[in-house]
């Protein structure tokens, strides 16, 4: 186990400023030391974990929350690109979107995806399923840090 005490970068992929505000309260209030880091489409993303401009200073994320409905390149695109990439496809893919189809859940998980929760629409069941994810992706499971 990894003394390491430093907060768990996260990066949120999210263009819905409202699911973006939430998410950022909920993980603020919570119970692990986190950095919360936001790009609002795929192609912001890609340039931020592989810390091209503007993110070249970027730190590495130990999660990421990935929304599928995004603009520029959506969130299968970007989660084949990380699985793809040897230096990104170990960090844990978490996709949190409205899409309940089927086909979106299938395909997730055949590009490697870690887990699939869909967004409720209600806020505090939204709220409660980002505490769901804090409580297990940063509270008991052991992330891979750089």
């Amino acid at each position: 186990m990894s003394l390491d005490s430093s907060p768990i970068q996260i990066l949120l992929v999210e263009d819905n400023p409202g699911d973006v505000r939430l998410t950022a309260e909920t993980l603020r209030t919570g119970k692990v030391a986190n950095d919360l880091h936001v790009a609002k489409d795929g192609e912001d993303a890609m340039a931020f974990l592989r810390r091209e401009t503007p993110h070249t200073g970027a730190p590495r994320p130990d999660l990421v929350i990935l929304d599928l409905n995004l603009p520029r390149k959506d969130g299968i695109e970007v989660l084949t690109e990380i699985k793809q990439d040897d230096s990104l496809h170990v960090i844990p893919i978490v996709i949190l979107t409205t899409s309940g189809a089927e086909r979106d859940v299938v395909q997730s998980y055949e590009l490697k995806a870690n887990a699939y929760i869909t967004k409720p629409i209600d806020v505090h069941d939204f709220i409660a399923a980002v505490t769901s994810i804090e409580d297990f992706w940063l509270n008991i499971v052991r992330l891979p840090r750089e």
